[in-house]
């Protein structure tokens, strides 16, 4: 894991080393180890090394071949990187280091862009082509590591983090509508847009090339997406989860390879628990970390928000070490500043339990294993798939989906929160057409249950698993903690999605259960009271590696009980954010609505736990950001 930063100025200046370096220093946590510069005329890289595997001098980068033709500054891991050294040896290629990172290098010099169809990992990387003089930039199939970019006529920057752009004079912070409106709408943004203008994210499963003699022509390229859909043949539910276990611990052992201490998240649910499982059996007293909550004072539907005894009673029957940290009412307020500077990309729902979770693991290793991916492969949310699963038509299927994923506030009343000189600037953006653009994507024209599931499962992948992994990213390299996902082990992605709907969900003959996402009463109660349902071969399967009560258990996501706390202890922090004093979000969306929406929390009317608490990320965003 790394920090990668590059310049191309586009009219022939060469690269400021002052300017460099500043964009460098930007994401010094992302890399403690070293850092590294290298500048060619008009073209420059930098580098800051979080070093994993070949912790040497040889590994550091930019790095160049041989002939120098190539450079590459990269972030991530591509976990089947020997079986590439092996075939690219035999090719007459030699190497100096035992790391990824040069077989990438070497694999783009030998292959070129078809090279990415063959890595196994998390990655985000600049190669620049000296002979061609050519910038390739690519990102995972997942979106697991970030790379933001900014382009005008001048100058072409990239970077893993937003905050090493700004550091180049051509751009300003300034707040981008578009993207403002979809955050609250879907708290979340779907397209390439960032809350910066100017400033867009490279899609995962892309790749860009900007030629030097086309300054102004950036060509991105697809090259892989989701397909979730039914097997064309018969399927024989024994043969398939044999499959997944093979897969599954295939997974889970690829990604141990490392040069430093690798340890895994402990949650008390069965993904983290049965990735733990198999690591333990690789590593003897595996370090695991969890997070629990202090609920001396939450409502008695938050009380299962504390899974602490859950991992305790997992680290026991696994023999691992187990560190834990305990969040309390406040812990929120006193990180929220240093936790939106590294987020700078707002996405999904509270995460600042991650924040301090991975602030542990830092304190004992620099890898960790993580169950993120998960739910979103095998079905692990069956109140949101199956609003959609029965529709007249694909159309109805997009108005019903769309409805129930705007998250803080409907589309009939969202101008209201925005004020009028800013709803102005959005006014002809349509959130609907963003929602079904994304839909369009999928490969199939839904016409059974199977289908429209597999339609719901190719669209949460795409946006919010992707939310989940830019989440993830940030705020373990905050602490500088390369955070891995075995679910996204790519055999054992390409497989989820040929998994029939039917070994995932059982209740496909049901009326849909409709489950608002801020009901006060939480969706785990309302909808498991009726079912029990989701991720059934993944019960069925990783049940094998714990005892029997943890694969019946309810769906409990990694959330705090704020929902309490926003109406008891933090009373006070969220009144002097929103209602006591003038908050600088008022300078864009309307103080009376969101005073309003706010209160009908605090008077436990609603449960607006995930508009409060965009409402501090942006809060936060704009005194960090913008001047």
């Amino acid at each position: 894991m790394c920090g990668i930063v590059g310049i191309l100025n586009l009219k022939g200046e060469p690269v400021s080393t002052v300017i460099l370096h500043k964009m460098v220093d930007a994401v010094t946590h992302r890399g403690p180890d070293n850092e590294g510069y290298h500048i060619d005329g008009s073209v420059g890289f930098g580098h800051r090394r979080l070093a994993i595997i070949d912790r040497s001098a040889a590994g550091l980068q930019p790095m160049l071949t041989q002939d120098s033709r190539f450079m590459i500054s990269y972030n991530g891991e591509v976990f089947n990187f020997q079986e590439l050294r092996v075939e690219l040896e035999g090719l007459g290629h030699s190497f100096k280091s035992r790391t990824d990172s040069e077989v990438v290098l070497h694999s783009y010099a030998e292959w070129g862009k078809e090279s990415i169809k063959r890595f196994n990992g998390m990655f985000a990387f600049g190669i620049w082509d000296g002979r061609q003089r050519m910038l390739f930039l690519a990102r995972d199939r997942y979106g697991i590591k970030p790379l933001y970019y900014y382009h005008d006529e001048n100058v072409f920057i990239f970077a893993s983090e937003i905050k090493a752009l700004l550091r180049h004079p051509a751009l300003k912070a300034q707040v981008n509508s578009k993207a403002l409106l979809e955050y609250f709408t879907f708290q979340n943004i779907f397209t390439d847009q960032t809350l910066f203008k100017g400033v867009k994210l490279l899609p995962p499963g892309h790749t860009a090339f900007l030629k030097v003699e086309e300054p102004g022509k950036l060509q991105l390229q697809k090259y892989w997406d989701f397909d979730f859909r039914e097997p064309a043949g018969t399927s024989n539910q024994q043969e398939c989860e044999e499959e997944f276990k093979r897969l599954f611990a295939q997974g889970v052992r690829r990604q141990l390879v490392s040069d430093v201490p690798v340890g895994a998240y402990l949650s008390g649910g069965i993904d983290s628990g049965a990735i733990t499982a198999v690591a333990a059996q690789q590593i003897p007293y595996l370090a695991s970390f969890t997070c629990g909550f202090d609920l001396s004072s939450v409502s008695e539907s938050e009380m299962g928000f504390d899974e602490r005894k859950r991992a305790e009673h997992l680290s026991y029957f696994f023999k691992t070490e187990l560190y834990e940290v305990v969040l309390k009412a406040g812990d929120m307020q006193r990180i929220l500043n240093d936790l939106v500077w590294h987020l700078e990309d707002l996405r999904v729902g509270q995460c600042y339990p991650n924040y301090y979770v991975s602030r542990l693991a830092s304190k004992f290793v620099k890898v960790v294993l993580s169950g993120t991916g998960g739910d979103e492969l095998f079905a692990g949310y069956p109140w949101r798939y199956y609003r959609g699963a029965k529709n007249e038509h694909f159309k109805e299927y997009i108005q019903r989906y769309y409805k129930s994923w705007q998250r803080l506030v409907p589309e009939e009343t969202i101008q209201e929160l925005f004020q009028p000189d800013v709803w102005k600037e959005m006014k002809d953006i349509s959130t609907a057409e963003i929602f079904s653009a994304v839909m369009s994507s999928a490969h199939q024209e839904p016409k059974t249950p199977e289908d429209y599931i597999n339609n719901s499962l190719y669209f949460e992948a795409k946006t919010f698993l992707h939310g989940l992994l830019m989440v993830d990213d940030k705020l373990s390299m905050t602490h500088g903690l390369e955070c891995r996902v075995p679910f996204l082990d790519n055999d054992l992605v390409d497989f989820a999605m040929t998994v029939p709907v039917r070994y995932k969900l059982r209740n496909l003959g049901q009326t849909a259960i409709w489950v608002d996402e801020n009901e006060v009463r939480p969706k785990r109660e309302l909808y498991f009271e009726k079912t029990s349902d989701g991720k059934l071969i993944v019960r069925n399967v990783l049940g094998q590696y714990m005892p029997a009560d943890y694969v019946t258990n309810f769906k409990q996501g990694f959330s705090a009980p704020d929902a309490s706390w926003f109406r008891k202890e933090s009373l006070h922090f969220i009144r002097s954010s929103f209602i006591e004093n003038r908050a600088r979000i008022y300078d864009y969306l309307r103080e009376d609505t969101v005073r309003e929406l706010v209160n009908e929390h605090l008077n436990g009317e609603k449960n607006r736990r995930l508009l409060i608490w965009s409402l501090l990320s942006f809060e936060w965003w704009l005194k960090n950001f913008v001047g």
